[in-house]
């Protein structure tokens, strides 16, 4: 066989050749499978079927308030319920007969073996197939809840059947409940936390506001929406200064001429009156006495110059009583004299006097200009300054506005998801297929078993089978003559036998004479 090609003939006769060692170990395996599937004690598998039904208020007016991967959850949820902490009391509430006081470790073993075979499994239906194969094509956005599962399946396999399915009913009762109370402290805490941070984003945006207000009232004129405002006013100012210096120079060269016709008309008149002086009145006193007692030596006293010149010396005396009380008191004096001074310089010093004010006038305003104009260009001056520090505030109050409006919406949502879970209008698991008594044991399983047997058994036939054929030497046909003896064959003469054995019939193999077994009887000749 090692010499040449082999045909489908030549595989057809071993296959004949070896049928008994192929069948025997085949039918002792599958044997053997079956009786050892009956070696393992059995064990019942009882299962139920979840189903997800979504949130009946839509989701865009009321955010869920879970948006994690329904396969973490369902995760998440099958450790809390393995936990040894959880399955004490709901096994203690089964009241199971295995678990009487006189078993002890029977509640541990229990345990450990719900943690072993407890299995959750995702339920594929057709419309999640189809939502797998569309969230494959079209990836889907972070945080969405489109899950392609709607349900799982729960399994628990034990000894006994009754007890896997009270079991199993248990273990999908916790996980149901689990969830519900999950959803709500999730809810709970999630809005807790938020009217926590918006409480200190109002803090934070009080104090913005209060630094803000200090600023503002701080440089109350020169922020930078006063900018414009105060160039305008400066402008005005510096416009009303210059008017004002206008104002004052012509009111002081006013006031200078003026002053000077004054001086002018006051010397005049001061030289008409320089008859009334003291000295010239004692004088013409003198006089007229001197005169009066000549005429009174040589007249009497009715005589006419006599009565003049008494009453000329009575009009001098009044004069000089006149001047002499204007010199004891000055200031009846100055009034006296200037209500005797003529109206032209009564005028003039009425102007003089008109030019003083709009000096005085002018000269307040202009220094209440010059600081208002000085002021106002500080401000000027300090705008850039202050537009920075106000524009860092004013973006520090946007941000701390805008933090605290976002949370307050974050926290609004929470507390209808919070209000939605509460009254169980969010996402809810129902129970489809509930927990049901196995009929037959899912292990062993004894099918199973017999056809691995025989597997194994075909396999080990098949391995001798090729053994022994290619240790077998025999020649059978003119290939293998030719092959081993590397000459070309002359003649074959059939196997010539007894009577009996040549009139046996041929083997037939597929309804056709077997040439393997003609060839098994010729003679070959070279």
């Amino acid at each position: 066989m090692a010499n040449r090609e082999l045909s489908m003939d030549d595989y057809i006769a071993m296959l004949k050749r070896r049928t008994r060692v192929l069948l025997i170990p085949t039918v002792l395996a599958f044997v053997g499978g079956y009786l050892v599937s009956h070696a393992f004690p059995a064990k019942y598998t009882s299962q139920s079927t979840v189903l997800v039904q979504g949130q009946k208020v839509p989701d865009t007016y009321v955010a869920p308030v879970i948006t994690a991967d329904f396969t973490e959850r369902v995760q998440s949820l099958q450790e809390q319920v393995l936990s040894p902490s959880r399955l004490r009391p709901a096994l203690e509430g089964l009241n199971l007969e295995s678990l009487h006081a006189d078993k002890p470790g029977e509640e541990q073993k229990l345990i450990a073996n719900i943690q072993q075979t407890m299995q959750v499994a995702p339920v594929i239906t057709s419309m999640s197939a189809a939502a797998a194969q569309s969230a494959g094509v079209k990836k889907r956005k972070p945080g969405s809840t489109d899950e392609p599962v709607p349900g799982f399946t729960l399994s628990y396999t034990d000894s006994k059947a009754d007890r896997a399915q009270r079991i199993c009913a248990a273990l999908t009762s916790m996980i149901l409940d689990e969830n519900l109370r999950s959803r709500s402290d999730t809810a709970k805490s999630t809005s807790d936390f938020l009217g926590r941070q918006v409480d200190e984003a109002k803090r934070a945006l009080d104090d913005q506001d209060a630094k803000l207000a200090a600023f503002k009232k701080q440089y109350f004129g020169q922020l930078p929406s006063d900018v414009e405002n105060n160039l305008r006013i400066l402008a005005s100012m510096n416009t009303q200064l210059d008017a004002t210096t206008q104002t004052l120079s012509r009111a002081q060269q006013d006031k200078a001429y003026t002053e000077s016709m004054l001086a002018q008309q006051t010397a005049a008149w001061k030289s008409s009156l320089s008859s009334t002086n003291p000295q010239t009145l004692e004088q013409e006193l003198t006089q007229l006495q001197a005169q009066l007692m000549q005429l009174q030596a040589r007249y009497t006293d009715d005589h006419p110059d006599v009565i003049k010149t008494k009453a000329d010396i009575a009009e001098v005396k009044k004069k000089l009583d006149e001047v002499n009380n204007a010199t004891a008191a000055p200031a009846d004096a100055n009034e006296k004299v200037s209500a005797s001074e003529p109206p032209e310089i009564r005028q003039l010093r009425l102007q003089i006097h008109q030019y003083q004010s709009v000096i005085d006038q002018a000269n307040v305003d202009q220094k209440r200009l010059q600081s208002q104009i000085g002021l106002y260009e500080s401000r000027t001056a300090m705008s850039p300054t202050v537009e920075e520090q106000y524009k860092l505030l004013t973006r520090d109050n946007d941000e701390a506005q805008a933090f605290y409006q976002s949370l307050l919406a974050k926290k609004s949502a929470a507390d209808l998801g919070s209000n939605m879970e509460n009254d169980q209008q969010g996402e809810q698991m129902q129970i489809a297929v509930n927990a049901g008594l196995p009929e037959a044991p899912s292990f062993p399983n004894r099918p199973l078993f017999a056809a691995a047997g025989t597997a194994v058994g075909l396999a080990v036939g098949l391995l001798i089978a090729v053994v022994l054929e290619f240790s077998d030497k025999s020649i059978r046909t003119e290939k293998d003559a030719a092959a081993v003896t590397e000459l070309p064959l002359l003649i074959s003469l059939p196997w010539v036998g007894g009577e009996e054995e040549n009139e046996v019939e041929p083997r037939r193999f597929w309804g056709r004479p077997d040439p393997g077994s003609q060839r098994e009887h010729e003679h070959v000749g070279v």
